[in-house]
């Protein structure tokens, strides 16, 4: 019997002897495959029967045991031994880490994203009692926000990426870094914010290392992320800044190899879509881009029509709101609706007359003018400044 064993070894004498008998114990148990056995070892050595020393020997080789055993097996005894060793924590911190990062592993292996990131984050990143680096926490973090990130919980994974900024720049790692970029682009593109989104992946996309920290930057992934920054883009909200995100990118020599770019072609001369092209765009998104909206519409929906009332100002100088609505593919509210929404924000430029029914829309020349008109403004400011701190003697360098 197991508890009879332990018990003669506790008896033993030399403390040297006894921590070498339960080594010898645990590699029988381990050889043998008895999970009962291994943990019952693990209890009794944990307990105050056995002193901290010798405990901490036997429970560091029970770790490298753990690490060797099947996939099911390890996931059985890991989860068990954490539940074990979590009263005592603060006496065997390094252990239950280790502990916790090859269980993570293996749950990440077998596509367990969620309950990955909820074993790795049990690890005590602000504990007193171990001096961790900042790199490793990073690593953790970031690690933490991937796990989450692939079962598309944005939440929890901004949680960790949030931690992760404030130890971003104590590190010069680059592959922590670009993990760190990917994580934040991936996270503002779960929460639709994605003109931001589309920003960051743009920037990874131009990434010129082609080695980094020894791992080499597969041409593959750069055209992914800039293929994903067209995608945010032409699901941005309809204005003035999508449109400039829109020109970077169909000036982007590279877009034209993209299987996405006749569409970036057609949204980018503000050219109305088609059902069929917009149904052939909706199979390449991922779920949370074609998430349901509060008012029954999808996000691709509200994109879209959005879009197209846009490219509707363009060819109409005004129309009745009944016709925009048959030309969006939405009632005649709705199409009001979102046409006196984009005005007030500032997004498209016209007046809505209610009483008639009609929409006017302001050309976009008079929009180029006002715009220049601002440009003007700020550089004369600029120069005015720029004078004055001259006349006072101050050199400012541009």
């Amino acid at each position: 019997m197991m508890s009879e064993q332990l018990e003669r070894i506790a008896s033993e004498g030399c403390a040297k002897d006894r921590v070498e008998k339960y080594l010898e114990l645990l590699q029988d148990v381990s050889e043998r495959g008895d999970v009962h056995g291994m943990l019952e070892l693990l209890r009794h050595v944990v307990s105050d029967r056995v002193p901290l020393v010798a405990s901490r020997n036997v429970v560091q080789r029970f770790v490298e045991q753990v690490k060797a055993l099947p996939a099911e097996m390890h996931k059985q005894v890991a989860t068990q031994a954490i539940q074990i060793l979590q009263p005592r924590v603060v006496s065997f911190e390094e252990q239950v880490a280790a502990l916790r990062e090859s269980l993570a592993e293996v749950l990440a292996q077998d596509e367990e994203w969620t309950a990955a990131a909820h074993v790795l984050a049990g690890i005590d990143l602000e504990s007193g009692n171990r001096i961790l680096d900042s790199e490793y926490k990073l690593a953790k973090c970031v690690r933490i926000a991937m796990l989450y990130l692939e079962d598309d919980d944005a939440v929890h994974a901004e949680s960790f990426i949030n931690k992760a900024s404030f130890l971003l720049p104590q590190t010069q790692n680059r592959e922590l870094q670009l993990q760190y970029k990917v994580c934040h682009a991936r996270i503002l593109d779960s929460k639709r914010k994605f003109l931001d989104a589309a920003h960051k992946y743009y920037d990874l996309s131009q990434i010129h290392e082609r080695i980094v920290e020894g791992q080499e930057v597969d041409e593959g992934d750069l055209l992914h992320a800039l293929a994903s920054a067209v995608t945010c883009t032409i699901l941005a909200p309809a204005g003035p800044q999508r449109m400039r995100m829109l020109a970077v990118l169909y000036k982007d020599e590279r877009c034209r190899t993209l299987p996405i770019y006749p569409l970036l072609e057609r949204v980018y001369y503000e050219r109305i879509l088609s059902k069929e092209q917009i149904d052939t765009f909706a199979e390449g998104l991922a779920p949370h881009q074609l998430a349901t909206t509060v008012d029954g519409s999808t996000v691709l929906d509200r994109a879209m029509v959005e879009h197209n009332l846009l490219s509707a100002s363009k060819l109409y100088k005004n129309i009745y709101t009944k016709d925009l609505g048959a030309l969006l593919g939405v009632d005649m509210a709705k199409a009001e609706r979102i046409a006196a929404r984009m005005v007030t924000e500032g997004r498209m430029a016209g007046t809505i007359d209610q009483v008639e029914g009609i929409i006017y829309f302001r050309s976009s020349q008079d929009e180029q003018r006002s715009w220049d008109s601002r440009i003007h403004t700020l550089c004369q400011d600029t120069n005015s400044i720029l004078e004055r701190a001259a006349s006072m003697g101050i050199n400012v360098d541009l």
